[in-house]
């Protein structure tokens, strides 16, 4: 299961552990259950402070816990094997467990310990998904931090009746106390923000207090860091104002066509960007902030102010908007009722949940035909629905499409209705362009892959110019209309939405916007506090 080499890093990892740590399993027949012992022994193999026993009562199995041998109140199972993309998730499990302290600030710790209620998490997860990782290990944290939390995380393939039983068809998929949670990848500060209550306030009260920057960049995504980056290395005081840092990328597997870097993965590009914040010391990041109203300032030099969902204001004498796009909606009947009952935007993450199965990707551009080629692997069938005339991908990529035997291709569709049981989606009907029929196609999955949206529904009622679509109108140099507002990446006007073209256009804004506050004098108002 472990090869030599894995065995070898297992070792020295292991090798941080600073308290004894138990493995209690609950195993029954069947190959996974002889797997998961074998996986077991030969963690506890690897370090005289593991032990591992066979002899639990839970229901789920496999499944095992992993817990103190000091404080057996502080647990968290796995249900199934945690392997491929939650390997990772294991060994932080076992070293947290053992007293070695998580990468997480003492704010945070503490937060976490004072929580006061019983929570019991259950968390389904598939092997492939790229965004689970993080509420596995959101999960797992606070479940051995606080003796009332506890977190049992399943992998969904393991345990398909449950899956199907509670009606998930799309993962991460977060249970709390028997209810539904959240669907969706969560940062640790995000679980913490919808559980503790008083933790908005708080914030609010936090960010409130800052002083007014020079620069604030609205959203962490590459545009909005890359122009961080390059004001912070101007020596001027910069401010991150990011409802999710990393944006997009958190949802991007692989990254092939950034220059110097031959692959990457989204996740893995988010912290690299995040060890390059954290090491500029004139770089405020200000996560989970998000933007509700711009008020420009009423005169050349003075103050911006963006005021956020949580009521806190932020100031600054320029501004660098860069707040991103999402998954573009289709708008049709029926695909918000059954968003996460069949209605999915990841074919890495969900895909798996649709073994054998029919399903639909709705989109003929690289994205589409991707998902579709993806899926075909996976699934029973796969219908790919586009509105051209023809398929828009690269011919590489129709070609590879064409060749699969079980896809098949619809131009000239308009996908009109997705439509279900009222639990989960059944199918799907779309209108042929050329005669104005309609048909119905019966399966259990949609993956709509039709573009992307810019986040700039808050910017709606501001004087700043937007596009007919949407998007930030700029010039060559970053510039908006107004006056010390400079934008950048997916949510303006630039074409060519990528990361690399967001990174330069993010790094260019950055510039302009130091030009403008060499080239301005600051208002009396600023001169007056300082």
């Amino acid at each position: 299961m472990l090869d030599q080499n894995l065995k070898d890093q297992l070792s020295t990892y292991l090798g941080n552990l600073r308290e004894p740590i138990e493995l209690v399993a609950s195993l029954g027949d069947g190959k996974k259950s002889d797997e998961t012992r074998e996986l077991l022994e030969v963690i506890a193999a690897q370090s005289d402070k593991v032990t591992a026993s066979f002899d639990g009562d839970d229901a789920r199995r496999p499944s095992f816990i992993v817990r103190r041998a000091s404080d057996a109140t502080r647990w968290v199972r796995f249900a199934g094997l945690p392997m491929g993309h939650e390997f990772t998730s294991l060994v932080l499990a076992l070293l947290w467990a053992g007293g070695h302290p998580p990468k997480v600030s003492d704010e945070v710790l503490e937060q976490v310990r004072a929580l006061e209620g019983d929570f019991a998490f259950e968390m389904y997860f598939s092997l492939s998904c790229h965004n689970c990782p993080d509420v596995v290990q959101a999960l797992t944290l606070m479940a051995l931090e606080n003796p009332r939390i506890t977190a049992t995380l399943i992998e969904g393939g393991t345990f398909q009746d449950e899956v199907d039983a509670r009606g998930v068809m799309a993962v991460p998929a977060t249970f709390l106390n028997g209810e539904s949670f959240y669907n969706g990848k969560m940062t640790l500060e995000e679980v913490l923000a919808k559980v503790d209550t008083g933790a908005g306030a708080k914030a609010a009260e936090k960010l409130a207090a800052k002083d007014p920057f020079e620069v604030l960049v609205v959203g962490g995504g590459p545009g909005g860091v890359a122009s961080a980056i390059y004001t912070a290395r101007k020596g001027i005081r910069t401010g991150i104002a990011a409802e999710r840092f990393g944006g997009q990328l958190n949802d991007t597997l692989g990254i092939e066509n950034l220059p110097g870097t031959e692959y990457t993965e989204g996740p893995r590009l988010t912290a690299d960007l995040g060890r390059q914040v954290a090491a500029q010391d004139s770089i405020d990041l200000m996560n989970l902030a998000t933007s509700s109203k711009l008020i420009p300032a009423d005169q050349p030099g003075g103050l911006h102010q963006i005021e956020l969902d949580n009521g806190a204001v932020l100031k600054a004498r320029a501004l660098i908007l860069s707040t991103g796009a999402r998954w573009r909606a289709l708008g049709v009947p029926g695909e918000q009722d059954y968003r996460n009952k069949g209605v999915a935007y990841c074919p890495h993450c969900d895909g798996p949940l649709f073994k054998g199965k029919r399903v639909a990707v709705v989109g003929g551009g690289n994205s589409g035909v991707e998902a579709a080629i993806d899926l075909a692997g996976i699934v029973g069938h796969v219908t790919v629905i586009e509105f051209d005339t023809a398929l828009r991908a690269d011919k590489v990529l129709v070609d590879k499409l064409e060749s699969l035997a079980n896809v098949d291709i619809l131009v000239n569709a308009q996908t009109t209705q997705i439509t279900g049981d009222g639990e989960r989606v059944s199918g799907l009907t779309y209108k042929d362009r050329a005669d104005e029929s309609e048909h119905d196609i019966a399966l259990e999955g949609v993956f709509v892959q039709i573009g992307l949206v810019p986040n700039t529904e808050w910017l709606a009622d501001s004087a700043l110019e937007l596009s007919k679509h949407g998007e930030i109108v700029i010039d060559t140099h970053g510039k908006t209309n107004l006056p010390g507002v400079f934008a950048a990446g997916d949510c303006t006007t630039v074409p060519y939405k990528q990361i690399v073209v967001a990174m330069g256009a993010g790094s260019k804004a950055a510039l302009s916007a130091f030009d403008y506050l060499i080239r301005t004098e600051a208002s009396d108002e600023i001169a007056h506090a300082a």
